[in-house]
């Protein structure tokens, strides 16, 4: 299977990913999961599953029988069903999910769907695998500087390179209203949207580093296409920003969140 234009830069191991966002990813996916109302009782689907972080969370509350997950990337097919024994989880896109309709409760995307190449479909798919009354969710990062690592690495590309792009140049659902009027032209109701906030520590700056290199998302694929010369220049300057730290610092991330109903 072609992967979707934005699923490209995740063709790596769930390890890799784990390092550089899964840290922000698991952490989110608890406020993410009670925002849509998780609970027993329900069958939820994880709509670009990843290695598993939000399908984690859906276990724990549902139970692995009542969980599907599904997504691009083989490796992360791979990682997920490995650390989900009993999950459901499929190769595919958001765009075709490979599920009937009225198979779920819950239909949830975690961070997914800027990186899709067509969001419209995407989100009519989620509305097509409810049931009548069923939640679609979707979270993106705050674009506007809520989501720190991120805003801080393109300060710094900017600052080496003023051509450089960044992560808002992809423009879509990180600015309050996207992602809601997304779910609205999708014929979903009563759509609500919401910030999410969460947090990391990094013991240092080298192991924030490490999970840029890894290549991952626009900044990693960004940065590995990048001369050495010009990778330690950012590095230097992330430092800079960062106002040189000695040990343990915490970055902050924000997530536009909205959640909608299928008409029963």
């Amino acid at each position: 299977m072609e992967p979707a234009e934005g699923a490209r830069t995740f063709q790596v191991a769930g390890e890799a990913y784990d390092s550089f966002m899964g840290r922000y990813s698991g952490p989110l996916a608890h406020r993410f999961a009670d925002a849509a109302g998780v609970a027993a009782g329900l069958d939820a689907l994880d709509v670009g599953c990843g290695p598993g972080a939000l399908t984690s969370v859906l276990v724990e509350r549902l139970g692995a029988a009542h969980v599907r997950a599904v997504d691009p990337s083989p490796p992360f097919v791979e990682a997920c069903r490995a650390r989900h024994p009993g999950v459901d989880v499929r190769l595919g896109r958001a765009e075709e999910i490979p599920l009937a309709d009225a198979t779920v409760d819950l239909a949830l995307a975690q961070l997914v769907l800027p990186f899709v190449s067509d969001p419209a479909a995407a989100a009519a798919e989620m509305r097509r695998v409810l049931r009548p009354g069923g939640v679609a969710g979707a979270s993106a990062w705050d674009l506007d500087g809520g989501m720190r690592m991120l805003r801080l690495f393109w300060d710094a590309a900017r600052a080496v390179d003023p051509a450089s792009p960044g992560e808002g140049d992809r423009g879509r659902f990180g600015r309050p209203g996207e992602l809601r009027a997304l779910f609205v032209e999708a014929g979903l109701e009563d759509v609500q949207e919401h910030v999410l906030t969460t947090e990391t520590t990094y013991r240092d700056l080298d192991e924030l580093w490490s999970g840029l290199l890894a290549g991952i998302g626009s900044a990693g694929s960004h940065l590995v296409g990048l001369p050495p010369e010009h990778q330690l220049a950012i590095r230097a300057e992330m430092d800079l920003l960062l106002g040189r730290p000695q040990g343990p610092f915490t970055l902050t991330a924000a997530a536009r969140c909205a959640l909608g109903r299928t008409p029963r």
